[in-house]
C-alpha cells in the first residue's frame, strides 16, 4: 500500500502513531495483568447529532481500512516510543509484530446514522483493537462531519453541480481528505489536484483575480486564457465592473463561451443581470458559476437564481458549522478470557452527565414504511426480529484481519444520494429540528 493512497507524507510509513499515548499505556497495563488478550467488541456511536441537523453521513470508511491496513509499528517508531519512555520493553516487542487479526463491521461508506448508530464494530482481542480507536475515531469524525455538510449543500443546490474548493482553508492533508469525504456528500469535483491524484475525483479550475491583475487589461487577461484553454473555459468577471467583465468576455470568447464566475457582491442580484446581458450577446448557453462564502443556506437562497453551479470552500472543509461528530469508540461486551468459547459479557459506562453507553454487541436496522420511507433506527443486542433481517445495516469490512469490503468511491456517493432520498422530506429541510427518524431499542 502506497501511503499516498492515505494523504500521507511520503516519508510516513505507518499509521501506528496516528494515536493517542494511553492506547499504548493501557495494552502494557493489560499485557502485564494478563488481560490484553480477553476476546473485546468495541463500537463506534454517537450520543447525538450536531445541534440543528436532522441525519449524519458515513464517510471515510473506505480511509479507515486503508490506516488498519498500515497500522505497523517498524523500527523507527519502535526507536522512538523507547527512547521516550511510552513503552516498556516486553511492550516495545509485542508491537513489533502487531497486525490487526480481528473483524470489523460498520455501516456501509455513504449511509446515513442517527444517535446511538453502532456504525462501526471492531471485534479480536481487547490488546489489537483498543490501538485502534484514535485512528478510525480521527477519521470518521473529520469525513463524517464534512460529509454531512457536503450532503445538506448538495440537496439544497437541487440538482445543480457543487464543486468542492476549500483546500486554502485547511491542512493540507485534511484538504485531500475533505475534498473525498465532499464527493461522498454529492459534490461533483474538487480543485484539490492531491484528490484527484489519489482518489480519482474529477478536478476542475482556471483562473483567480491575480491571473487578470497580472495582465494590461482584462480584455488581454481573457485573451491569454482563452488562447490556453480554449472558449469552453471559466472567465472570472468580477475584478473590476462585471457588466464590462461580461461585454470583453463574449467579445473574446464568442458566444460559445463557457461559463463566466461571479466571487462578490449580491449574488443573486448579479446573477440575474449577468444572466440577462449574456442571452441579450446571444451567449444563452453560457454557465454562471458562483463562489464566495457560500454555505447550504446560502446555496439555498439562490434556488430561483440564474445559476448553474456553486463552488465552495471555507464553510464546507469546517463542517458548516459543525467540524466534528462526537464519535466516541466504547467497549460494549468482553469475554473473561481468550478463549473463543468463552461467552461475551455486557460492559457499559455508567458515568453521570448523560455520558453513558448501552453494552453489548449490536445489530441495527431501518425500519421503513410501505413506500420504502424510513421510520425509525432499531437497535439491538438480542435476535433480529424476522420483519427486520433484510433490513440489517451492517456488513463485514474486515474478517480475520483482511478488508474484504473496498469499493470505488463513485459507488459510495452513489450509495449516499440514494440512501438520502428514503429518508422523510423533512430530512433536507435547512430549519433546525430534531433527527429525522427516531432511535428505537428493540
Amino acid at each position: 500500500m502506497n501511503t499516498a493512497d492515505l494523504g500521507l507524507p511520503v516519508d510516513v510509513p505507518s499509521t501506528a502513531l496516528f494515536t493517542d499515548q494511553y492506547e499504548l499505556t493501557m495494552l502494557q497495563a493489560a499485557l502485564k495483568a494478563g488481560t490484553a488478550e480477553r476476546r473485546s467488541v468495541f463500537e463506534v456511536f454517537t450520543r447525538r447529532l450536531p445541534e440543528g441537523r436532522r441525519y449524519g453521513v458515513v464517510a471515510g470508511t473506505g480511509r479507515v481500512l486503508d490506516a488498519v491496513e498500515n497500522f505497523r509499528f517498524d523500527e523507527p517508531v519502535l526507536t522512538f516510543l523507547r527512547e521516550n519512555g511510552i513503552v516498556d520493553a516486553a511492550t516495545a516487542e509485542w508491537l513489533a509484530s502487531y497486525r490487526f487479526t480481528g473483524d470489523i463491521w460498520g455501516y456501509p461508506e455513504g449511509e446515513v446514522y442517527f444517535p446511538g448508530s453502532p456504525l462501526m464494530r471492531v471485534e479480536g482481542s481487547f490488546a489489537e483493537c483498543v490501538l485502534l480507536e484514535t485512528v478510525i475515531l480521527s477519521i470518521l469524525n473529520h469525513d463524517s462531519a464534512i460529509a454531512a455538510a457536503a450532503s445538506r449543500m448538495s440537496a439544497a443546490a437541487g440538482g445543480r453541480p457543487l464543486i468542492e474548493m476549500g483546500a486554502r482553508r485547511t491542512h493540507e492533508l485534511a484538504a485531500v481528505a475533505s475534498a473525498r469525504a465532499a464527493y461522498v456528500g454529492g459534490f461533483a469535483t474538487t480543485s484539490d489536484l492531491a484528490a484527484g491524484f489519489r482518489y480519482g475525483i474529477p478536478t476542475v479550475g482556471t483562473s483567480a483575480h491575480a491571473f487578470t491583475l497580472l495582465h494590461d487589461s482584462e480584455r488581454h487577461a481573457f485573451t491569454a486564457q482563452v488562447d490556453s484553454l480554449g472558449s469552453g473555459t471559466t472567465l472570472l468577471v468580477d475584478t473590476y465592473d462585471v457588466a464590462e467583465a461580461v461585454r470583453t468576455a463574449v467579445e473574446v470568447a464568442g458566444p460559445g463561451l463557457g461559463a463566466v464566475r461571479i466571487d462578490s457582491g449580491d449574488l443573486l442580484l448579479v446573477a440575474h443581470k449577468v444572466r440577462q446581458q449574456l442571452d441579450a450577446m446571444g451567449a444563452t448557453e453560457t454557465k454562471i458559476v458562483v463562489t464566495s462564502d457560500l454555505d447550504e443556506y446560502a446555496i439555498a437562497s439562490l434556488a430561483a437564481a440564474p445559476v448553474d453551479a456553486y463552488g465552495v470552500g471555507t464553510q464546507l472543509v469546517t463542517g458548516s458549522g459543525h467540524p466534528t461528530c462526537s464519535m466516541v469508540y466504547k467497549l460494549v461486551a468482553r469475554a473473561a478470557s481468550a478463549d473463543p468459547k468463552d461467552p461475551l459479557v455486557s460492559v457499559a459506562k455508567k458515568s453521570m452527565g448523560g455520558k453513558y453507553s448501552i453494552g453489548g454487541r449490536k445489530w441495527a436496522a431501518r425500519r421503513t414504511d410501505a413506500d420504502g420511507i424510513a421510520e425509525a433506527e432499531v437497535i439491538g443486542t438480542g435476535p433480529v426480529p424476522a420483519e427486520l433481517v433484510d433490513r440489517q445495516l451492517l456488513v463485514e469490512l474486515v474478517k480475520g484481519g483482511e478488508i474484504v469490503a473496498r469499493e470505488p468511491l463513485d459507488a459510495v456517493r452513489e450509495r449516499h444520494l440514494a440512501v438520502r432520498a428514503t429518508l422523510p422530506m423533512s430530512a433536507i429541510q435547512l430549519s433546525r429540528g430534531e433527527p429525522v427518524i427516531p432511535t428505537e431499542y428493540a
